[in-house]
């Protein structure tokens, strides 16, 4: 009995841990990269979840302009271009991925309500739907509950004056609390290693490689 209540207090230990960890943590997790004007802004799609109950940003530079980028989020999808993210994570949460490295034409046909997938079809996360394109500055993606959207996805992109771009990540989205919270560590770094994945390809699309 003993030595139970010792490996119960180790994991009530570890899990008060991980919990100031989390809260301590996530203002920085939820805005990485992105400036205050950036978070600021308005961007295409706000209006489909006007009030969201949480509120991300997440940003990077790309020295590539936005016609460079743009067909790197087209191809997103776990039956296309992938996620670009850290391809042993995804094999290790059960969501392998072939991260494409070029982009594909076939894939470039992207229509408002078609899935975008997170992992294989048959395993993962409800596929997320295109809510929104914008050529060369928006792809919008999100899930509906009762013909709602619930759950926005924007990556949008910012042309700079010098010639640079600005990549940024928005999440809007009612789904909060349990799961939520638990996993909010891992999206983050998955979808920081998503932004740096397209950076780098697009950067060397950019430099003719």
């Amino acid at each position: 009995m003993k030595k139970f209540l010792k490996i119960l207090a180790v994991l009530v230990g570890l899990a008060v841990i991980f919990v100031i960890a989390v809260s301590l943590l996530t203002p920085w997790m939820d805005r990485w990269g992105a400036t205050e004007t950036e978070i600021q802004a308005a961007f295409a799609g706000d209006e489909l979840v006007p009030a969201p109950a949480w509120f991300v940003n997440r940003a990077v530079t790309i020295q590539a302009n936005p016609e460079q980028i743009y067909p790197w989020l087209v191809q997103l999808g776990a039956d296309k271009g992938g996620m670009y993210s850290y391809t042993a994570l995804e094999t290790m949460i059960a969501c392998p991925q072939v991260n494409a490295d070029r982009i594909h034409e076939e894939w470039q046909a992207l229509q408002v309500g078609d899935p975008m997938r997170m992992c294989p079809e048959g395993s993962g996360p409800p596929p997320y739907e295109v809510a929104l394109l914008v050529p060369n500055q928006a792809v919008v993606l999100g899930h509906k509950e009762n013909n709602q959207w619930v759950d926005l996805w924007q990556l949008v992109i910012v042309p700079q004056p010098d010639g640079s771009s600005r990549l940024i990540q928005r999440t809007r989205t009612m789904m909060v609390g349990g799961l939520w919270d638990i996993i909010h560590p891992g999206v983050f770094i998955m979808e920081r290693g998503m932004l740096l994945g397209i950076k780098d390809r697009a950067e060397k699309l950019a430099q003719g490689e």
